[in-house]
């Protein structure tokens, strides 16, 4: 047992130093300016280079992570805040870049904070999520990123009853731990090819959970979350988004995902109704009250990354192609705001009809 994992650990590095080779170049034609192999920090360029601009302090820090943000001009008070994770080899320039969440920010009137990782913390870019002392209510990673939120909340007037996370891989684990150990913080998240909140607590067990998700019934799942905060009720909405061909994080682990929600929201596992949405499929369960508590988009053929829908060129450019992120004709961030209540303002539409006439 021992030796498979140690070759299970050898495959992963392979795979990510392939991926730093592809992402590197990336990096050159795109000509942005992201964590090198030598872990040269990212300076931060001028607006007309990059939307975020990084906060230095906003707390204690114990996870040593790094703060960015995007905040649109003459944002109003009481506005939403959406937090992104990104994935491992991931900048928050990079998957801000792919994702399109600053732009969505500008057009819908909402700010945008992205939590770093930084190499001394992990060589690899991912967030911890599968060490306890980095998921643990007001400690670790979860605790810094939870310090962001209350620093945009002071600095910009958010609305603290808005405030939502998503991210992808190791951040869409990372959004699980968030929504587990803050659950009176967000209000919702989004979980991109994640796995479930305590699904491993050290990395060997980590890989094993990414090839096959722990064998657990739903109401163990769920007493994972329970335990996590001293919240007992009024826990946030979660949508899940998994790859049908992802063979990174196994698909199994969005089935962990489900069952850990659905009990921690007291929900049947066959209560769901079914629609189409761009091609792919997509499943609700209400609550008592008919809101939709849990989400399950199934990306049909597409591997691990985010999936994007991407804009015509004469658009403003959001859901871009690149490492991770993957045209599969559905972009969850946009389809995440909107669920979320992130809309167009009415001023808004209006200037945009009066340009389109």
């Amino acid at each position: 047992m021992r030796s498979r994992f140690k070759l299970s650990l050898s495959d992963m590095l392979r795979q990510h130093r392939r991926w730093e080779r592809t992402l590197a170049k990336a990096v050159k034609v795109t000509r942005k300016a992201l964590v090198s192999a030598s872990s040269v920090p990212v300076t931060v360029k001028p607006r007309s280079a990059t939307k975020l601009e990084e906060v230095k302090a906003f707390g204690s820090n114990p996870g040593h992570l790094r703060m960015l943000r995007y905040v649109p001009a003459d944002l109003p008070k009481k506005s939403p805040l959406v937090v992104v994770l990104h994935g491992c080899h991931q900048t928050a320039e990079a998957y801000d870049q792919g994702s399109g969440w600053s732009t969505l920010a500008r057009e819908r009137g909402f700010a945008v904070v992205y939590a770093e990782q930084k190499r001394s913390n992990n060589p690899n870019l991912c967030f911890n999520w599968f060490r306890p002392s980095n998921v643990a209510r007001d400690r670790g990673e979860v605790m810094s990123i939870r310090q962001m939120v209350a620093k945009m909340a002071t600095a910009h007037g958010i609305d603290r009853k808005r405030v939502f996370v998503t991210g992808l891989s190791a951040g869409g684990a990372m959004t699980a731990a968030m929504l587990a150990t803050y659950p009176d913080v967000f209000r919702a998240g989004g979980i991109i090819a994640g796995l479930p909140y305590g699904a491993a607590r050290d990395v060997h067990r980590a890989l094993a959970a990414m090839k096959n998700a722990p064998e657990r019934t739903r109401e163990e799942w769920g007493n994972l979350v329970r335990a996590a905060s001293p919240v007992k009720r009024d826990f946030p909405s979660v949508s899940i988004w998994h790859g049908t061909k992802d063979h990174t994080v196994s698909i199994s682990n969005a089935n962990a995902l489900l069952q850990q929600w659905l009990d921690v929201h007291g929900l049947e596992s066959g209560a769901y109704t079914q629609n189409e949405v761009d091609g792919h499929v997509r499943r609700v369960w209400k609550d008592a009250s008919g809101k939709v508590a849990v989400e399950l988009y199934l990306v049909e053929g597409m591997g691990h990354g985010t999936p994007l829908k991407p804009r015509p060129a004469s658009r403003a450019k959001a859901d871009t192609p690149g490492p991770y992120m993957l045209d599969a004709g559905i972009s969850s961030s946009s389809h995440l705001a909107t669920a979320w209540g992130l809309k167009k303002p009415a001023a808004l539409l209006s200037a945009l009809r009066q340009a389109a006439e």
